[in-house]
């Protein structure tokens, strides 16, 4: 028994060795020869044997992909399948391979036609800068029979150009694809020594806020957003499509956002031919605004994307940053360039020393020596070899026997032809190359950075970036949420909730939004939206809290249950922590609540405080004004109102706010209006005031004070709040006349968040300078260099009002070097005084 249990143990260690074993063998296949590309060339195995086949079957004409496929398969062991969608992948990225035929879309999601419709050849890009058999590394294939590259010499950052991506076994890589130029100008300023930067580009456009980026390494994150158009009020455009998301796909993720409630749409309809084009149709009375943000959101006209660069480097897998790549990338191509420049100069050396012994051997009749009679061959060649002894110190290295034999085998009939004139103009060449070669090799850097600027000139018109880098502003879910949900309320049993519908209703809101509620016992407590919560007993009002809300105010009237006296208090409600209660009296049980109303603007009404009959007071009614105590916070005990048992608190007269008017500032850098400080202040706002902004394509549009609404910052050329009464002046192109007009007018219109032109209508008409100055002094320079010129123009007294239909009077006629701007005499008298 012993015998047999000793044996089981050495056979199960045996085993678990062998798993383990197998288990790195298997990790190591999958990390070096299936998922992570090598930092030499940028491809992962798969690839480059696809173009190894391609570069085989090349005769400058297209291939069938089905061809490809199945010559790809002498080197690749996995089959048709995997090497279709690679060479597809490769394909689509418009970037190696010359494509014919559908090979489907990135954005849409279709796929490529069957490998036997579609066709392909190596691009001219491919061809001049990924092969070169005089420097690759070349394998065995993996049955023996054929020749293949271990790396294939790309000169140039592929892997940074196309991307990867890759799940291996412990690990994964996720390299984003960045601009043709940008990299090529990246690898000239780091062979400069300079700085630079590195963001990433998509070819399916958007937007992409590379703020996080991080290198591109582990943690790092970039967000992509789709250009949103609005068309009208009632119709959203989508013009692009995030990174990785199909038109398909988007339009899934809206109406799962619809369907949840997070947005509300009428119709999604995909446009998408040439240029993607999702048109969103809103639901009657929804802001488009806030629907935008709301797809933002919910939806992934936003997404996320995580890189992980992980390459290859030395036979193990590194995590690096992209600024770390492509200087690898950029010294791989300044080694293979050195190289291929010493393979030139031995190949020019070699063929410098056979056109000199050529020109001797017939220059210096050696020749003759064939004619002479010796006894064997060898001594032919031996007597050859002496004759060119006195020449031997012109050449660069020794004669060897297959120079001479060279020599030898040239036809008797085209000696006396030989034109020594010919072989002299050859050598001539030959060193005037060879002297070009040896300086490139001395400067190597600087070849290798004509290297690049060769490959910008030749390959880089039509790859300029299509991802519009920006930084996006925070969207808060519960600020876009739609009101999706209804909230009611059992006042008396003191529950609030979704699922109360025989009770009363008080609300709809978001799914994401707190409710506040207060009890006649004087009990407040904010609670999330749920199915059914329980308040507190004799509930007084409940309704929507807003977080960080310094203007509405909370006018109490109360008395102490303890000492029966009767206080009054004002206050805010900023923050809570969810579902705590708090006390609003002194806090005694008995206390009781009499008067309560929430103000949006700190209004200050007067109220009638009627005491009981029974109390010994001389005044049984008195009125009392809410103006004449401070707002303070929620803790505060208020003031005391009378010491005498109250019987009743009634409202007799509406007061005014007690607030000032409110402080707006308009952030430029994301089109926001905003009550914190950001951008350009546009000054104090009652609730009746407006906001005038105006536009670059000559149009302006009066809007109320709603923070949710969004400007384009590219188009808006003035907002500021809006007084019917200002003239505004305006400069501005038109095209078709190639002159610049101006007008000076009143806004006559009133209707709100519609746009009226106010310039000449045509093609390429847009606004170049406006203010809203009393007299504006207009600074127009034109010319270059020495040529400059510069002259003031007082529009005021050049030009009367006029109606904002009106074209205008010509002011000077079109330059494309001309420069115009504003001298704002008041802001420079201001800064003098302060």
């Amino acid at each position: 028994m012993k015998n047999k249990s000793y044996e089981h143990v050495q056979t199960d260690h045996g085993i678990n060795g062998q798993y383990k074993t197998w288990f790195l063998d298997y990790a190591s296949y999958v990390i070096l020869e299936r998922a992570v590309p090598a930092v030499e060339d940028g491809l992962k195995p798969v690839q480059r044997r696809i173009l190894h086949a391609m570069k085989e079957m090349d005769d400058g004409r297209y291939n069938k992909v089905a061809n490809i496929i199945g010559q790809t398969m002498q080197y690749h062991p996995h089959g048709d399948a995997s090497i279709g969608d690679a060479l597809v992948n490769i394909g689509q990225k418009d970037l190696l391979i010359d494509t014919q035929g559908n090979w489907g879309d990135v954005r849409t999601g279709d796929d490529a036609a069957a490998p036997r419709y579609i066709e392909g050849r190596l691009s001219k890009f491919a061809l001049e800068v990924v092969f070169n058999p005089k420097t690759t590394n070349w394998q065995l294939s993996y049955d023996g029979r054929k020749n293949e590259p271990v790396t294939l010499p790309v000169k140039f950052p592929l892997v940074l150009a196309q991307g990867a991506e890759g799940i291996a076994v412990g690990l994964s890589t996720k390299i984003l694809p960045h601009n043709f130029i940008e990299l090529c100008e990246a690898s000239i300023k780091y062979l400069k020594g300079r700085k630079f930067d590195l963001y990433p580009d998509f070819q399916t456009g958007a937007m992409v806020d590379v703020t996080d980026y991080n290198g591109g390494q582990r943690g790092g994150r970039v967000k992509v957003r789709a250009h949103i158009e609005e068309f009208d009020k009632k119709t959203l455009l989508i013009k692009s499509v995030p990174y990785g998301v199909t038109t398909m796909g988007l339009m899934d993720s809206i109406v799962k956002a619809n369907d949840a409630g997070k947005i509300k749409i009428k119709k999604v309809t995909d446009n998408t031919a040439a240029e993607v084009e999702i048109q969103v149709d809103l639901a009657p009375g929804i802001s488009p605004d806030i629907t935008i943000d709301a797809l933002y959101k919910f939806t992934d006209c936003e997404v996320s994307v995580a890189p992980n660069t992980c390459v290859i480097i030395d036979q193990k897998p590194h995590f690096v940053n992209v600024y770390d790549l492509l200087r690898l990338s950029t010294d791989n191509t300044k080694n293979l360039l050195q190289r291929e420049l010493e393979i030139k100069l031995g190949e020019l050396n070699e063929k410098w020393h056979y056109t000199s012994l050529e020109k001797i051997f017939f220059e210096e009749k050696i020749y003759k020596e064939l004619e002479k009679k010796h006894e064997t061959w060898d001594k032919v060649i031996i007597a050859i070899d002496k004759a060119f002894s006195p020449f031997k110190p012109r050449l660069k290295r020794d004669i060897t026997r297959e120079d001479i034999l060279k020599l030898t085998e040239k036809p008797v009939r085209r000696i006396y032809k030989l034109d020594i004139d010919e072989l002299n103009a050859q050598i001539k060449d030959l060193e005037a190359q060879i002297k070009q070669v040896q300086y490139d090799l001395e400067h190597l850097t600087e070849y290798a950075v004509a290297y690049f600027e060769n490959l910008l000139k030749k390959y880089g018109k039509g790859r300029e970036r299509k991802s519009e880098i920006k930084v996006f502003e925070v969207i808060e879910a519960k600020h876009v949420a739609i009101a999706n949900t209804r909230i009611y309320i059992n006042r008396s049993e003191g529950f609030i909730g979704t699922s109360l519908k025989k009770d009363e209703f008080l609300v709809e809101c978001s799914d994401l939004d707190d409710i506040i509620a207060i009890t006649k016992r004087g009990i407040m407590k904010v609670v999330k939206v749920q199915d059914k919560v329980f308040i507190g007993k004799d509930i007084l009002y409940a309704h929507i809290f807003r977080k960080g809300d310094e203007r509405t105010t909370y006018n109490l009237v109360y008395t102490d249950g303890a000492t029966g006296t009767t206080f009054a208090k004002r206050f805010n409600v900023t923050g809570v922590t969810r579902d705590k209660e708090y006390d609003l009296t002194k806090g005694h049980d008995k206390s009781k609540v009499h008067y309560l109303t929430v103000n949006p603007n700190g209004e200050a009404e007067v109220v009638r405080i009627i005491l009981s009959p029974a109390s010994t007071a001389r005044n049984k009614e008195f009125d009392f004004y809410f103006e004449e105590i401070e707002i303070k916070n929620r803790g505060s005990i208020g003031n005391q109102v009378t010491k005498y048992p109250v019987r009743a608190v009634k409202f007799k007269e509406a007061g005014v706010a007690t607030l000032g008017s409110v402080k707006l500032w308009f952030d430029d850098k994301f089109g926001r209006l905003n009550l914190d400080g950001k951008g350009i202040e546009l000054g104090d706002f009652d609730a009746e005031d407006r906001i005038l902004a105006i536009y670059t394509d000559g149009t302006y549009e009066i809007v109320d004070q709603e923070l949710t609404q969004r400007f384009n910052p590219e188009e808006v050329m003035l907002v500021e709040k809006y007084d019917p009464e200002r003239i505004i002046t305006a400069v501005y192109l038109d095209n078709d006349k190639l002159q610049y007009n101006v007008k000076r007018f009143r806004i006559e219109t009133s209707k709100l968040h519609e746009k009226f032109l106010f310039i000449k209508e045509g093609k390429g008409n847009l606004l170049e300078a406006v203010s809203t100055e009393e007299e504006p002094l207009l600074i127009v320079q034109s010319g270059k260099g020495s040529q400059v010129r510069k002259a003031k123009f007082k529009i005021a007294k050049m030009v009367d009002v006029m109606g904002w239909k009106a074209v205008g009077a010509k002011l000077v006629d079109f330059n494309k070097n001309i420069m115009m701007e504003w001298e704002v005499k008041e802001a420079k008298e201001q800064a003098e005084l302060f």
